[in-house]
């Protein structure tokens, strides 16, 4: 199963969903990518990732470099903003501006527009593809003749894990 399908798959069963194999899933995505672009998978790039994929909650990069420095003694701000900068280059994670943190990216094997969802309780992110909301915002920068950069939209709310309503029915 692609990191698609089991991001759709764990859209379908939020309640279901497996982390390790996620962890797992990405960071052996990472890996075959770089060695398909010709770029190193570094220590301290795989450490950061697997740190930024120990949940799917954003996590900022003072809080990485507190977590990391136990295992990279010699770790300074510029060493994570670096690995940070490489692994947004490689499609591997995603900046979630509102928070000023980063997510793992679900789908990094390929290139692509996101939506963001951002639980205000649990703080977890779920990156969605909605090519139809995409779509709609394609047609509305042709129409205003914007040429964006990237898109990516961000939404906050209450998941369906933290929703009273969905976890009693």
């Amino acid at each position: 199963m692609s990191l698609t399908e089991e991001s759709t798959h764990n859209h379908l069963h939020p309640l279901e969903h497996d982390h390790t194999k996620c962890v797992s899933k990405a960071l052996d995505t990472a890996e075959n990518l770089c060695m398909v672009r010709g770029v190193q998978l570094t220590p301290i790039r795989h450490q950061v990732l697997e740190l930024i994929w120990d949940s799917h909650k954003a996590v900022k990069a003072y809080d990485l470099l507190d977590r990391i420095r136990p295992m990279q003694n010699a770790a300074k701000p510029a060493t994570i903003y670096r690995a940070l900068d490489f692994l947004i280059e490689q499609g591997l994670i995603h900046r979630v501006e509102s928070l000023n943190a980063f997510v793992g990216c679900s789908c990094s094997d390929h290139q692509h527009e996101m939506l963001l969802l951002i639980c205000k309780r649990c703080n977890e992110v779920e990156e969605r593809p909605a090519p139809e909301v995409m779509q709609a915002l394609s047609q509305e920068f042709y129409q205003a003749g914007f040429l964006p950069h990237n898109k990516a939209i961000e939404a906050h709310g209450i998941c369906i894990k933290c929703n009273d309503f969905h976890s009693i029915s």
